[in-house]
């Protein structure tokens, strides 16, 4: 997708090239692609979140469970959140919106990357790129939005990635569009858009839950610890109370280091983490998804000083097509994997995706101001929206 995007940033620069005289290259590129853009270098440096204090103790060693015990500090320390980036951008503001700050630093996000329509005719972009770390997790993230809008048509590229919250996307997007008046119109086209998660597979499960033709697992649940090189060793005792001799099996890891003393603990604590592991691992082995869908929108735009109302929203039909990715772990099968692994008789099932927005803002006086913002999409099983409101008094 990066490479697309530069790609067609190559194509622009040679259409411009070819449409004017090679002495006023330069100035049409200019006037094309960079004026009203933005070059930023920016970044933030924060407190990272403080835990709560959390202690445990342990017994000292040769000591026994009654004496004075080791008091240690468990809390989780972080050393500073930080993030910086760099990169351009020309993105067009409705007339509602307002500059957030005198600068930009990257976390912006206007109206018209989402939209179908945008507030001007021609090429918006946006091109950023940026390193964070959050409670001692580092991160690269990216933007890549490259936008045209025109009377009849919209076309738009998208690669974004959020390291945070796990969201890596690309898509590519052809609309068509009907105005109807000056303040409404349809839109209909094809999007094609990546995703990386198999949907309702979940390896560990299946793993564990196969028997053989006795009805017995095949993988007991301890395999698993030995399969990362943990080992566990036979140990008993008698118990101080009852004076029963008591059995179970304490863990080490691969350096000979106890990681547990019972089969339980284990199981409670080191062994929630190798499923997730276990997990993890064999999810990277599936290669990414690609999907195409027909999409329709419609959008409503009307602005006053006193009265605005900016509604939008894209519908994507039923009908998709899986053009990348191993099907069998498609959205299609999403409820089709059990113990057994995937049913034979599965079905593939379509879904329904779609995406909305609103602005709204309402000065009653010159005083008085109603606002309401927001924007909800659900995509495959991610649901993701924000909203606001706000009753604005200004005392005079």
């Amino acid at each position: 997708m990066k490479k697309i995007l530069f790609a067609l940033f190559a194509v622009v620069i040679a259409v411009s090239a070819n449409a004017q005289d090679k002495n006023n290259l330069f100035k049409e590129i200019y006037k094309d692609f960079l004026k009203y853009g933005t070059v930023y270098v920016a970044g933030d440096i924060k407190n990272a979140k403080e835990n709560a204090p959390s202690y445990f103790v342990r017994t000292g060693d040769g000591d026994g469970l009654y004496d004075i015990p080791v008091v240690v500090d468990g809390t989780d320390y972080y050393d500073y959140d930080y993030r910086y980036g760099f990169g351009i951008r020309k993105i067009a503001r409705f007339d509602y919106e307002l500059k957030g700050k005198q600068y930009y630093d990257g976390s912006e996000s206007n109206v018209a990357m989402t939209a179908p329509n945008s507030s001007i005719k021609g090429l918006e972009y946006v091109f950023h790129t940026e390193k964070e770390r959050a409670r001692d997790d580092v991160f690269k993230n990216h933007r890549y939005l490259l936008k045209h809008s025109g009377k009849y048509h919209m076309v738009k590229l998208e690669s974004r990635k959020q390291g945070k919250i796990n969201f890596n996307y690309k898509s590519a997007e052809l609309r068509a569009k009907l105005p109807i008046g000056k303040k409404f119109s349809l839109s209909a086209g094809a999007i094609y858009r990546t995703h990386e998660r198999p949907y309702g597979y979940n390896p560990v499960e299946i793993w564990l839950n196969e028997t053989n033709e006795d009805g017995y697992a095949v993988n007991p649940w301890y395999t698993l610890g030995f399969y990362y090189g943990y080992d566990d060793i036979y140990y008993t005792y008698e118990d101080d109370y009852s004076g029963e001799t008591v059995s179970d099996w304490y863990w080490i890891n691969e350096e000979g280091e106890t990681v547990a003393y019972t089969d339980l603990q284990f199981r409670q604590t080191v062994f929630t983490d190798l499923m997730n592991r276990f997990n993890e691992e064999i999810w990277e082995g599936i290669d990414a998804f690609g999907v195409v869908s027909p999409v329709v929108g419609v959008d409503y735009y009307h602005y006053k000083n006193n009265f605005w109302l900016h509604a939008y929203g894209s519908y994507l039909l039923p009908f998709h097509n899986y053009v990348k990715g191993d099907e069998a772990f498609s959205y299609f099968n999403r409820n089709n994997w059990g113990l057994g692994g995937l049913r034979e008789d599965a079905d593939k099932e379509q879904w329904e995706d779609y995406q909305a927005g609103v602005q709204f803002g309402w000065k009653l006086s010159k005083n008085i101001g109603i606002f309401v913002e927001g924007e909800y999409t659900k995509f495959w099983d991610s649901k993701i929206y924000n909203s606001s409101v706000g009753l604005n008094i200004t005392l005079k």
